[in-house]
């Protein structure tokens, strides 16, 4: 029996995932999409979403997700909830890429890489006994929450120099808890922060534990890991501001990636080095990570597939 082989395939499910899926099976694709382990990506632990452009009154992460979903549905996309384990892509144009899910191979004439990326945390199991309740990975995203609140930042480089400034026009006071005894951030970063009345910064300091009752935020205890003493801050939110790990371990060796393990792709258009082969969303953008901006370019990704097949007969 031959086997199928697919116009479209997507891979990853967050809002570049289903957004190119959108605009794929409107261009008569019919794109099949591979949720992987998280559907919906991480936008599904995000409880509120106030920032994407048409709800008005915002949307849990989880709804927005199954509203993309169900309109890529509607437009007969495929959804598979299934992991992507091992890619083999051509490296010729008209090339067949081969993916494998579990031990079925699917063979595509184009693929979207729209994997995301993970946002690193401390480890704690108190970062997940609060998660929603306070702890967030994301200001841009949650900042607005603890207007007028005392909130700390955790990090040292311009991601949690970035994150603390940004969150110190919106709260009551910023505290950056810095493990070492000096920032790891640019000059630039170091200046806003320093210039920054309401950002206090606390060096040699570590998190390690979370408090509060029905899983909100009330306290944190840190260590000073030069003197060992632990001591309580009363803070509502809590930012992890370590990086983030784009999830493109799979794909290493054949997609050119930067010295972050980010997809590299030709600026102004979501072209990886193959023929073929585009990325959309945050795991070839490390510098918005938004989901209307991963919305943007799972557009740009599906439109960039569909000339390629179109310039291929």
């Amino acid at each position: 029996m031959e086997q199928n082989i697919l116009d479209c395939v997507i891979i990853g499910s967050g809002p570049s995932g289903f957004t190119a899926a959108i605009y794929a099976a409107r261009a008569d694709l019919k794109p099949e999409l591979f949720t992987g382990l998280e559907p919906g990506g991480q936008l599904t632990t995000t409880t509120e979403v106030d920032n994407f452009p048409g709800y008005a009154d915002g949307v849990t992460g989880p709804q927005m997700m199954m509203d993309l979903q169900k309109q890529a549905e509607r437009f007969d996309t495929k959804v598979h909830y299934e992991l992507i384990t091992k890619v083999e892509f051509a490296t010729e144009v008209g090339g067949i890429h081969k993916l494998r899910a579990g031990t079925r191979e699917i063979l595509a004439k184009t693929v979207i890489i729209s994997t995301g990326a993970t946002a690193k945390y401390l480890g704690l199991d108190d970062e997940k006994k609060y998660a929603g309740g306070g702890v967030s990975a994301c200001a841009t995203c949650d900042g607005f929450f603890y207007k007028g609140k005392d909130v700390i930042v955790v990090g040292a480089g311009d991601t949690a120099a970035e994150e603390a400034t940004y969150l110190a026009k919106l709260t009551n006071k910023v505290t950056m808890l810095v493990r070492k005894d000096a920032f790891r951030a640019s000059k630039a970063m170091i200046h806003r922060v320093e210039n920054t009345p309401n950002i206090e910064v606390k060096f040699n300091h570590e998190l390690i534990g979370i408090e509060g009752e029905n899983s909100l935020v009330e306290r944190v205890v840190v260590i000073n890991n030069v003197t060992q003493e632990t001591s309580k801050i009363d803070v509502h939110g809590i930012f992890i501001a370590i990086g983030h790990k784009p999830n493109t371990d799979i794909f290493s060796g054949q997609i050119t990636l930067d010295e972050n393990g980010y997809i590299k792709t030709v600026p102004g258009s979501t072209h990886t080095n193959l023929p073929g082969v585009f990325a959309a969303g945050d795991v070839q953008d490390h510098i918005y990570r938004q989901a209307i901006t991963a919305a943007g370019s799972g557009c740009m990704a599906a439109m960039d597939a569909e000339k390629y097949l179109a310039e291929l007969h």
